[in-house]
């Protein structure tokens, strides 16, 4: 069955004579899969309303934020009550420290936290407190990780700085590779090396604990038990970036359910409610380098704002009051799992699902998918046919095969049966 779209249509060919590729967020433009992409006009709980009148699942929850679905009541009421007293200030609040408190009550190792506004405001801002801490430039990050757009995460430059001046992303200079180094995800020798040839040279080594932009990808066993003991013993600071884990794979995010302490951590999606919002966080003794307190600059004139701060408190207040959610969203995706995996073995042909929580993704591959390359190496072509499929049948997962899905706890198990007909009747079984 088609979906009419012709209000979608029509929204992108004006969004392309000002926007440009008309989207504000790139993958939002459906270039992987193809196609129109989907104009939204309303959401409630699971579900998705566009400009055409489709009813769609959601599967991408506005990229992992809607935990508990979309237009959560508590949060809602308690933005409308807020905003009644203006959008910002741009001055202190008592919510500030609430908010503040709320996160050191949840996430392991956190003494202090500092807001912005952004996931990668957060990730850039860590790193260079990391920088100014340690007295060294470089930083190691594993490729497919994703930490926002800033110059230093989109640079691929690998150990032998054989690409010292190559541009990998136009406007990303050569001076900025320089400090960059990657290594493949779960790939400890190669991080082994790269500490040893740039001995007191590395700063931090930063990776998204649970991969979310290459697909869910699962850390190996060990693999981040080892990257804190190498960064124990030669003075590195380890990041996690939990912009998509933190409160959503625990209480305490993936610190919690890999028992790894990090020296500092990254937040977005979920501590806002799906406002524009992050914060990073750590040891006292390393936040304290951050201004005013300590020379190493960081300012942001709406971190901290009123709106987001209410919406991203109520939730995560939710969430710590009420920990059996997480058994729930778990069950469910666990659910979705079994379910796919159903399907798929009757279809026959080559297949992977990872999953990590309420993080879940397919690819159709005939080795395990563990890292960039493998992710890469997966039938791209054939996810672009089963996304159209699905979003025919109204189920919305997310455009392209190297993203996760996110389940929220608003999802019921009807809805997910309905989708695994989906999936069925494109596989033909």
């Amino acid at each position: 069955m088609e979906l009419s779209l012709e209000k979608s249509k029509q929204l992108f060919q004006r969004a392309l004579q000002s926007i440009p590729g008309g989207v504000n967020s790139p993958v939002r433009a459906f270039r992987s899969v193809g196609g129109t992409p989907v104009f939204i006009k309303s959401a409630k709980g699971a579900y998705l309303f566009d400009e055409d009148g489709n009813k769609y699942i959601d599967y991408i929850n506005s990229w992992g934020p809607m935990i508990l679905g979309h237009a959560y009541g508590p949060v809602i009421n308690a933005i409308k009550e807020k905003v009644e007293y203006s959008t910002s200030f741009g001055a202190p609040t008592e919510l500030e420290i609430e908010m503040a408190e709320l996160i050191r009550s949840m996430a392991p190792n956190v003494d202090m936290i500092r807001m912005v506004s952004s996931g990668t405001e957060a990730c850039m801002s860590a790193l260079r407190l990391a920088r100014g801490y340690t007295g060294r430039n470089k930083f190691i990050k594993f490729e497919g990780c994703y930490h926002g757009h800033a110059d230093a995460f989109l640079v691929k430059a690998g150990s032998g700085m054989a690409t010292f001046n190559i541009q990998t992303v136009p406007g990303v200079t050569g001076g900025t590779s320089v400090d960059t180094l990657t290594a493949p995800f779960n790939d400890l020798d190669a991080v082994r090396k790269l500490v040893a040839e740039n001995k007191g040279e590395i700063a931090a080594i930063i990776t998204e604990p649970i991969v979310g932009n290459m697909g869910c990808i699962l850390p190996e066993a060990g693999f981040h038990e080892s990257l804190r003991q190498i960064c124990d013993d030669n003075g590195i600071l380890l990041i996690f970036d939990e912009v998509m884990t933190g409160f959503r794979l625990a209480a305490g995010g993936a610190q919690q359910r890999l028992n790894i302490n990090a020296d500092l951590v990254t937040y977005g999606k979920v501590i806002g409610g799906g406002m524009p919002v992050g914060a990073f966080g750590g040891r006292r003794e390393i936040m304290e380098h951050i201004a005013p307190l300590g020379n190493v600059y960081q300012a942001g004139t709406l971190s901290g704002n009123p709106i987001a701060m209410i919406a991203g408190y109520t939730l995560l207040k939710t969430l710590k009051e009420n920990p059996a959610i997480f058994d729930e969203i778990e069950a469910k995706t666990k659910y979705l799992h079994e379910g796919m995996d159903s399907v798929l073995r009757k279809w026959g042909k080559p297949y992977v699902i990872n999953r990590f929580g309420s993080m879940f993704s397919i690819h159709f591959s005939e080795k395990p998918v563990n890292d960039f390359a493998s992710a890469a190496a997966s039938d791209i072509p054939m996810f672009n046919k089963f996304f159209h499929s699905m979003l025919s049948q109204g189920i919305y997962l997310p455009p392209s095969g190297y993203e996760s899905w996110f389940i929220s706890n608003a999802l019921t198990n009807a809805d997910i049966d309905r989708t695994v007909e989906a999936a069925a009747k494109f596989f033909g079984v």
